[in-house]
């Protein structure tokens, strides 16, 4: 999973993408780009820019590479996430599309945006009670893995 940091450090925001609401899985969650490794990946980091240029279409020429952080295991599908910051430059001189099989849209969120939104919530989900960091941030509810990735990293930029 790629966490693409831009405006670094003087106006820092992150990308995310909405998934589309008819996935079988994680359908209309806000998460990062990433997906599953593909045999051809040289590793977690290559898997990670390949699926933000298929998801996203961020060309990995134009992401320098960061820090990777621990990894963390979803809630409800027990998927083990490998996350990796990723220095991009600013969204608008960027040509990010979405993929359309996977990506109802892509999301720019600044850090102080995210800050403002947080708040510790007791979701239930598919039956599962989940206590879990959030981020409200424009309508945009953010849980799960995705937020404690998003609390890590805001935790170690601090």
């Amino acid at each position: 999973m790629l966490l693409p940091l831009y405006g670094w450090p003087e106006d820092p925001g992150l990308v995310f993408t909405e998934r589309r609401a008819d996935l079988r899985r994680h359908a209309g969650e806000i998460s990062f780009p990433g997906g599953r490794r593909d045999e051809d990946d040289a590793d977690l980091r290559a898997t990670a820019l390949r699926e933000a240029e298929e998801e996203i279409g961020l060309d990995p020429a134009q992401v320098e590479a960061g820090e990777a952080l621990p990894a963390i295991k979803t809630f409800v599908t027990n998927y083990l996430v490998h996350p990796f910051v990723g220095y991009v430059p600013h969204p608008s001189e960027l040509d990010l599309r979405p993929n359309p099989t996977e990506v109802e849209t892509v999301l720019t969120f600044s850090l102080e945006l995210l800050r403002e939104g947080y708040e510790m919530r007791r979701l239930v989900r598919r039956g599962v009670p989940i206590h879990t960091p959030t981020y409200e941030v424009e309508g945009h509810l953010i849980w799960g893995a995705t937020a404690r990735i998003l609390a890590d990293l805001l935790q170690r930029l601090d």
